[in-house]
């Protein structure tokens, strides 16, 4: 896969769609511990709304998938997640080159977690879903720079943003809502993390 089309993106969201269906309530159970209880919940809706748009409104170009996806976001997922996930998306739209090539995407995917710190003011460490996008965008870096095919390249995100969200089990939470847990939040896997790695799983099975 030397390129990513439009359909290759829109496989993306909808494959991302089936994953947060199906763990729907292990993300909201991760959230009842530290949160409001309502982010798998809220997450499926706001995917669900993606992909319907993506079906009545086809989009022409992967620029048009992701601002599509991320403003869909925004408007339809309540709580924080939704302009965060939103912001992801709407910056890789800004900055992605066409035709798609793995290097672009990486690039892309780069200045969307940059644009997610910016806006939630999370940093590595802090417990949330930057804990798994982050080193899933360093994956992808690597890949590009040892000349790895897009398929695996996607793959190594996947186990990266994986490891990620596992990674915030042992961590007292610094931003957002478990952060007023304080220590109590140690020992819980932050929820964001838990779907930023759905996501990427969602990738590589796109790319598969």
């Amino acid at each position: 896969m030397d390129t990513m089309d439009t359909g290759f993106f829109v496989a993306w969201f909808e494959e991302a769609a089936r994953l947060v269906r199906r763990d729907r309530d292990r993300l909201t159970e991760l959230d009842a511990a530290i949160g409001d209880a309502d982010h798998g919940t809220n997450l499926d809706r706001g995917l669900t709304e993606v992909t319907k748009a993506l079906a009545e409104w086809p989009p022409s170009s992967p620029v048009q998938v992701l601002s599509s996806a991320g403003a869909t976001l925004i408007r339809r997922v309540g709580g924080a997640s939704g302009p965060l996930y939103g912001s992801v998306f709407r910056q890789m739209s800004k900055a992605l080159d066409t035709p798609v090539t793995l290097a672009g995407f990486a690039a892309a995917f780069d200045q969307g977690v940059v644009a997610l710190q910016r806006l939630g003011k999370a940093a590595l460490g802090d417990k949330t879903m930057v804990d798994a996008l982050t080193p899933a965008s360093r994956a992808l870096a690597l890949a590009v720079r040892d000349g790895v095919g897009a398929r695996e390249a996607f793959e190594q995100a996947a186990r990266a943003a994986a490891e990620g969200a596992k990674a915030t089990i042992p961590l007292q939470a610094r931003k957002g809502r478990a952060s007023y847990l304080g220590e109590r939040s140690v020992g819980h896997e932050d929820p964001g993390a838990a779907s930023a790695a759905l996501f990427m799983a969602a990738l590589a099975t796109a790319a598969a």
